[in-house]
């Protein structure tokens, strides 16, 4: 494959080993190359940052190219990301959490082959599954009311419900699985680090992109598992997860409400995140893949 289909993936990680090591695992699997992880950590103490070392040698030997770096404190998730963004080499970027386990292993194939057929997309994204029977939706695309709520489309259904099995254009997109031509990331330019630690910072990038005239997409035959807020659990002390959404969903909204408020998004009183049962890592075995 030409180097010119290089996919380079940027991951960032701040203890949780165990849902690093299933994410990383399974990206050996799938037969796509070239290849290149860009892994960034944000200040470990779990043993991480050794374990990270070995894992690229066990990469590198699978023609795999890795690239480390190690913050010695948390940066905040829009500043390490934007760190990898300076190291990656490849055609094609994707923000990849942590806590993500590839489902269907020609996940890369299948996105770059939309990206090519529709060179008017600037990012697309796949549907993520709860890792847990019965293995329902944790998200197939983003909305946001003309008031500026976001809300995730179909999570919580059922992954076989015909509505979130088509392909669909997106006001927006999460980053915990979002892939980019780098020339659009070229011209979009860095993540804001205004909304750091984390929180709306993918939401605002997904508007950059738009603002470009390209499109975000959503593809619902890729699919990925994905372990709920595992990766943003983590945040600076003194900002937990509900201030940072709070805080950053504000900036958000001053700085987009001429777009959003005048897009098709659903009502605030059609939104309503509904708390889903959780099962610890360790009840969750080995999960199947598709090709």
């Amino acid at each position: 494959m030409s180097k010119l289909r290089k996919v380079s993936i940027i991951i960032l990680t701040l203890n949780k080993w165990e849902y690093t090591r299933r994410c990383l695992e399974s990206l050996l699997l799938p037969p796509f190359r070239p290849l290149e992880l860009i892994l960034i950590d944000n200040g470990s103490t779990d043993g991480t940052v050794e374990r990270l070392k070995e894992f690229a040698s066990t990469a590198k030997a699978q023609g795999i190219e890795v690239s480390l770096r190690f913050n010695e404190v948390n940066v905040g998730a829009v500043t390490g990301r934007n760190q990898g963004l300076e190291m990656l080499s490849g055609k094609f970027v994707c923000f990849l959490d942590n806590d993500i386990v590839v489902r269907s292993l020609s996940w890369l194939s299948r996105m770059l082959e939309e990206l090519d057929a529709h060179p008017e997309i600037g990012a697309i994204c796949p549907k993520l599954i709860f890792p847990f029977e019965p293995f329902n939706i944790q998200y197939a695309g983003l909305v946001i009311s003309p008031n500026g709520r976001a809300d995730y489309i179909g999570r919580g259904k059922s992954r076989s419900e015909p509505e979130f099995n088509i392909r669909r254009e997106l006001q927006a997109t999460i980053s915990a699985c979002m892939i980019m031509p780098v020339d659009v990331v070229s011209k979009v330019g860095p993540l804001d680090e205004e909304f750091n630690p984390v929180q709306f910072e993918d939401i605002d990038y997904s508007y950059r992109i738009r603002e470009l005239g390209k499109k975000v997409v959503y593809l619902p035959e890729v699919e990925m598992y994905h372990f709920e807020n595992v990766t943003t659990n983590i945040i600076r002390p003194g900002m937990g997860l509900k201030k940072a959404t709070i805080v950053n969903g504000l900036k958000f909204k001053k700085k987009w409400r001429h777009v959003f408020s005048k897009e098709d998004g659903p009502d605030d009183s059609d939104m309503n995140w509904e708390e889903l049962p959780k099962v610890p890592l360790s009840e969750i075995g080995e999960l199947k893949t598709m090709p």
